[in-house]
């Protein structure tokens, strides 16, 4: 491309036909043609810089890149220039655990932790808290899985020549040659160590020879639990952290300073997680101080369940047994079979609603409130109870009298019939066919004692109405006096457990 092609000149050869028509041409043609041809050279030399130029930038461009000469694409072709190979990774070398350890095994005890200048040694710990859940009123116990993470630094290992990064993972099965903390689950009944898929745990050195130690676990808890306030009730349970076989004179736990606690959103059928607090449980024994960690959950009951499901039918049941009042006071069997199931059936509610509990010696605020209500049932039974001795007591006395003179009037009548039936057969032949004097007698005693029954039943009518009335006037008491009484109780009742002992839990 770069090599010179030769061009006649204007003038030369005898194939131009410029030359060739030169003579034809008039005079001053000649110095025309000398700056015509002088033109055309100019242009073929701007012509050939640019291609030159043109060229020199795209070597320098391949060059930039690392493109060899034959690398380079070539003029008139459409292929793409393949790309440089891209350089292998460096890989780091694998380490053992005698790169780690010191080079002197006496100056390792793996039973010591690493303290230095005679400080304690500082452990950090990092709570990830995925699920709180299987919280057994009963057992007194709750279910929490979290990632268990903790850190501390060993000065006395070594750091392998071969690490590059920030920090290396290790086998897991290094920890049982090096020092780690003997924390334990002071109030755990039960730990699962979670191995699906793979072993959940894992740990990593820093390069200022820090441990970073994190697992999985499922944690089986117990919690002290008050049911005074119970349906109401608020309690507080905690995940506490300690030392085994180290004081506070060797050894410390502290929560990581930037996040010591993070707990997923967690949501439970019956209590509602309202806080979660970090806090330190260090202890006093007969061995020493030891160093504690706790996570305290709060956990609020909702009311929601138990309102539907023992407060409403309870409720319910206790205006079931005012219907007796609105019913006639003679319906014995109606009202008596009424109050007796209405008690049976609040008995069988207050025991359902003590099934999840465990059996304790103090009052509930759900027994103030099955007990007031079987309270309310029991006297509106003892409330006809009274309306039945009321008409009892003048109904019986009034007809055992009437009883008692009718029995007497019927034997005085019947003696005298006797009586007069004799005389009558003696008398018969010297009769002249009138009444007897003891005939008259007869006729006026039966008068006399029907007149004497009629009074003792008008009378005993009286006595009833009247003792009715008594009764009546008892049970429209009993209208209004329940329901009032009952919902006095219901107000009290709901505003010093919604919120005077309310206020006391948070407070606590």
């Amino acid at each position: 491309i770069f090599r010179r092609r030769a061009v006649p000149l204007l003038g030369e050869g005898g194939n131009d036909p410029l030359v060739q028509n030169i003579a034809d041409k008039p005079p001053g043609y000649t110095q025309f043609a000398s700056l015509l041809n002088l033109t055309q050279r100019i242009k073929m030399a701007r012509l050939r810089i640019s291609i030159f130029l043109t060229f020199l930038h795209f070597g320098h461009t391949f060059s930039s890149v690392g493109l060899d000469a034959s690398e380079m694409p070539t003029m008139g072709t459409s292929e793409e220039p393949t790309p440089a190979p891209a350089a292998p990774r460096r890989r780091e070398k694998p380490i053992t655990l005698e790169d780690i350890l010191p080079d002197d095994p006496m100056l390792y005890d793996k039973m010591a932790p690493p303290k230095v200048e005679d400080h304690p040694t500082i452990v950090r710990f990092h709570v990830t808290v995925m699920s709180l859940d299987s919280i057994d009123e009963s057992s007194m116990t709750f279910v929490a899985d979290i990632f268990f993470a903790q850190s501390w630094q060993d000065y006395r290992l070594q750091m392998p020549e071969n690490m590059t990064g920030d920090y290396r993972l290790l086998p897991v099965q290094w920890l049982n040659d090096i020092w780690r903390p003997d924390s334990f689950f002071k109030n755990a009944k039960k730990v699962t160590f979670q191995e699906m898929t793979i072993p959940n745990h894992y740990v990593w050195i820093y390069n200022d020879t820090t441990i970073l130690y994190m697992v999985k676990l499922n944690l089986l808890l117990s919690c002290v639990m008050n049911f005074k306030t119970y349906p109401h009730d608020t309690q507080s349970c905690s995940m506490q952290i300690e030392s085994l076989s180290h004081t506070t004179d060797d050894l410390v736990f502290l929560w990581d300073p930037q996040i010591p606690l993070v707990v997923d959103r967690i949501e439970l059928p019956q209590l509602d997680l309202v806080n979660n607090v970090t806090g330190d449980c260090s202890q006093s024994y007969s061995t020493g101080n030891f160093t504690c960690l706790e996570v305290i959950f709060t956990l609020k009951r909702r009311l929601g369940y138990y309102i539907f499901h023992t407060y409403i039918p309870t409720c319910l049941i206790v205006i079931m047994s005012w219907i007796s009042f609105w019913i006639k006071p003679e319906a014995v069997p109606a009202r008596v079979t009424l109050g007796v199931t209405s008690l049976l059936t609040l008995s069988t509610q207050h025991a359902n609603s003590q099934k999840s509990l465990p059996p304790v010696s103090y009052i509930k605020a759900i027994d103030v409130f099955m007990s007031t209500c079987t309270i309310f049932v029991f006297f509106s039974l003892m409330e006809y109870a009274l309306i039945n001795v009321i008409l009892g007591d003048f109904v019986d006395s009034d007809r055992s009298m009437i009883k008692s003179s009718f029995r007497s009037m019927t034997k005085r009548l019947s003696t005298k019939f006797r009586r007069s039936k004799n005389k009558t057969r003696k008398n018969s032949c010297m009769s002249d066919g009138g009444q007897s004097a003891s005939e008259l007698e007869d006729a006026e005693a039966v008068v006399a004692a029907t007149a004497a029954a009629n009074t003792a039943k008008y009378r005993l009518r009286a006595d009833h109405q009247t003792c009715r009335r008594r009764a009546i006037c008892v049970d429209r008491v009993s209208r209004v006096l329940f329901p009032f009484l009952f919902g006095v109780f219901n107000a009290g009742y709901w505003i010093v457990y919604m919120f005077v002992y309310v206020d006391e839990a948070l407070t606590i």
